[in-house]
């Protein structure tokens, strides 16, 4: 299996660096593909609007790589809407989306949901936390799509270092230490696809938040509604369409802010319930992660419930 996933390694993995931005436009004005950037936010107000500003400036005002910039609001309760719309974005609540289908918390019913107020026939996520990065990501995820016509799904990948940019081990860049900022993957993610689906071993990073993905092919899977959007979108594609058609490429650096270390328990409960499902283990549609908190002075459970339901292919909604 090793021998299969090195040989995938080789021939998919890329750099943002492989296309120049003439090219990709090119390429995308002879296929006649349109592209949408989709950033599904909740209470980033403090970053979204570098995000959306210099998206648009780069890809949408000074050439035409994007057709349209658009942001998901998840039930912010800060001014994450009034700051996308103000730095160009269209701006949409999630439960404002098709309301007859219902709403639910979760980043991934953010990106669901998108599916039915964007019109690219390519797709480019991005989170809303950004620190470090550039506006070469989009264009760098878009290239595998724009001049491989099998590919259907592409990761980036990037160092990710913890926190304010150091590691927590004191390494350089050369070591690994610059992918600390990864935890989930590390510790949930990778060892779970490596044992369940191994033909996906040779993904960096897996659960980046980073990625573009064909629309009609986004628009044939089952989403879950929460943090394994990522993880089922890569075990779906492999299943029906084989694993060549996913790509991964590396974007350089990006940091964010993390969240603490038990908020983490929920999104690998979700990861790992959607996995459990796709191996064929039955999964409630909400589980409860019981934890362990100091109230006042004494070690108590807190029990968190944790919603791990999927939306049905937004193709068989009308998108």
């Amino acid at each position: 299996m090793l021998g299969s996933v090195d040989s995938w390694f080789a021939a998919n993995t890329g750099s943002w660096r492989d296309h120049t931005l003439a090219a990709l436009l090119a390429a995308k004005n002879e296929s006649g593909l349109t592209a949408s950037l989709v950033v599904p936010a909740r209470n980033e107000a403090a970053t979204v609007g570098d995000v959306v500003g210099r998206v648009r400036e780069a890809l949408v005002e000074t050439t035409d790589l994007l057709d349209e910039v658009v942001v998901i609001d998840s039930d912010s309760t800060d001014d994450t809407f009034a700051v996308a719309a103000d730095a160009g974005a269209v701006v949409h609540r999630a439960a404002e989306i098709r309301p007859e289908l219902g709403s639910h918390p979760g980043k991934g019913e953010a990106m669901w949901k998108s599916l039915f107020v964007t019109k690219g026939d390519l797709v480019v996520f991005m989170d809303a936390d950004l620190l470090d990065w550039d506006t070469h990501f989009v264009p760098g995820l878009l290239g595998p799509l724009l001049t491989r016509p099998e590919v259907q799904l592409v990761k980036g990948f990037y160092e990710r270092p913890l926190l304010d940019g150091s590691s927590s081990s004191g390494g350089s860049s050369t070591d690994g230490a610059a992918f600390e900022g990864g935890r989930v993957t590390e510790l949930v993610a990778r060892p779970l696809l490596n044992l369940l689906f191994p033909e996906l071993a040779g993904l960096v990073q897996p659960l980046a938040g980073e990625w573009a993905v064909r629309r009609a092919h986004f628009a044939s899977l089952p989403v879950p509604t929460g943090y394994a959007v990522e993880t089922t979108a890569l075990v779906d594609t492999l299943r029906t369409r084989g694993l060549d058609a996913i790509a991964q490429v590396d974007l350089g650096r990006r940091a964010h802010r993390h969240q603490a270390l038990r908020d983490l328990g929920g999104m690998a409960t979700q990861i790992i319930a959607a996995a459990l499902q796709r191996a064929g283990l039955p999964v409630d549609e909400e589980t409860v992660l019981r934890q362990f908190h100091p109230v006042e002075g004494v070690v108590a459970p807190v029990d968190r419930a944790v919603p791990v339901l999927e939306r049905p292919p937004a193709e068989g909604c009308g998108a």
